[in-house]
């Protein structure tokens, strides 16, 4: 079952971020992921958010992600997210209808 990563955060450098953002996509794609959706200034429709910049990645399984994550490539290039963009990072479980 697929499993959907959703990022936000607020940048606070961007020279760091553009270092992590010109890396992150073989990593990301050599783990079977690609990026659903990406949006610095989203609509929000309701309620409030703290951190803008949304990103949302699609695995296929949650091992997957997992491989991706903890990839020695990624965990290299990790340190220029969180320095960058501080925020929240979630992993949601597709849904299948029974």
């Amino acid at each position: 079952m697929s499993v959907y990563v959703i990022a936000q955060g607020k940048i606070e450098n961007r020279e760091l971020l553009d270092q992590y953002v010109a890396k992150v996509m073989l990593t990301i794609e050599s783990h079977q992921g690609r990026v659903v959706a990406f949006d610095e200034e989203p609509e929000v429709v309701e309620g409030t958010i703290d951190h803008p910049r949304t990103v949302i990645l699609e695995f296929p399984s949650m091992t997957a992600f997992e491989a991706w994550y903890g990839s020695p490539e990624y965990q290299e290039i990790l340190p220029l997210r969180l320095k960058s963009t501080p925020g929240t990072l979630i992993v949601a479980k597709g849904f299948k209808p029974s």
